[in-house]
């Protein structure tokens, strides 16, 4: 069978087959980028070092989750899109790689193994569902001005606090609440709280006073978890700039045009990551210098396989006091 013939009928199922995830956009946001409908197509096996899930557009367009995946940043309304990358309550630490070519979501591997997060009781897995915003980045060759810390080179984190447990992969119109400035090994990472604009808690949230009054004990259990879950891999307690306080929903505006000034940077040329090998290749952007109409597809015509068995010890519950 010809690659053509073959990245055809992979065309044909993206079109048919794949359950495609509607991004809800506000009016200003639907003007200028439209309501793009985001579909998506695993490779390899989950759970595996294999795996790749590929953004794609309604055609079978290959989509990159970093830069082609419009941000739709409205200050005005406090809304932006976000992808999700770890559903609520699971453990696979899931993310947008940066250095593959059309930034599909992987599993995080270290030392040839790939990378779950343990249970930090009474939690399981991820606190809350878990992604980035599309379109931005955290700048690690400048200090930020009131931490004096570098950014962590990696899209901005998102923590959407809704009702629903949502699928990776999905695009999300999320309302900004607030921030928490975690320190990460040294590095600035940004965590940016959010709900789902379609959720039924979202007409009474607008601010982390907001949350602290309609979902008592939420934000605090946030933190604690942000600060605790490396414990369970003898790791040290993670810290906090600003002395461990949210941040306003006005300030995280502020945080998260800094980072989607910093990615139009970056994917400019003006600016070069330290350290990570950044594929900054896209099909949306046409004055970049790693544009193109489409990505070659040729990886994608492996199959997706059967997942791969989660190791039994992860669904361990490890306990810490809380200090």
């Amino acid at each position: 069978m010809s690659g053509n013939f073959r990245l055809q009928l992979l065309r044909q199922h993206l079109a048919t087959s794949i359950k495609q995830q509607r991004c809800v956009a506000t009016d200003s946001t639907a003007s200028q980028y439209g309501e793009p409908t985001i579909a998506s197509i695993d490779v390899g096996s989950k759970y595996s070092a294999s795996y790749r899930k590929y953004a794609a557009d309604e055609t079978g367009k290959i989509l990159s989750y970093f830069h082609d995946v419009p941000l739709g940043f409205d200050a005005s309304t406090k809304t932006a899109n976000m992808v999700v990358e770890v559903p609520r309550w699971s453990n696979a630490k899931f993310e947008i790689s940066k250095e593959l070519d059309g930034n599909p979501i992987v599993q995080d591997v270290k030392n040839n193994v790939v990378r779950f997060v343990r249970n930090l009781f009474p939690y399981h897995g991820y606190i809350h569902n878990y992604g980035a915003f599309p379109q931005t980045w955290e700048d690690n060759t400048v200090r930020h001005n009131d931490t004096g810390l570098y950014g962590d080179n990696d899209p901005l984190d998102v923590c959407e606090i809704g009702s629903n447990v949502l699928e990776i992969g999905t695009v999300k119109r999320v309302k900004i609440l607030g921030c928490l400035a975690l320190i990460d090994d040294g590095e600035l990472d940004w965590k940016v709280i959010v709900i789902d604009v379609e959720d039924e808690l979202a007409p009474q949230l607008n601010s982390v006073e907001d949350v602290e009054a309609v979902c008592p004990g939420l934000l605090e259990g946030t933190r604690q978890w942000f600060r605790d879950y490396k414990l369970a891999d003898q790791k040290p307690h993670n810290e906090f700039a600003f002395d461990g306080r949210y941040l306003s929903a006005d300030e995280a505006v502020e945080v998260v045009g800094e980072c989607q000034q910093a990615w139009e940077k970056l994917i400019a040329g003006k600016v070069q990551s330290k350290g990570d090998n950044i594929s900054l290749r896209n099909t949306t952007q046409k004055d970049t210098p790693e544009y193109a109409p489409e990505f070659s597809q040729q990886e994608l015509i492996s199959p997706a396989m059967p997942d791969t068995p989660i190791p039994p010890e992860i669904s361990k519950s490890h306990f810490f006091p809380n200090k």
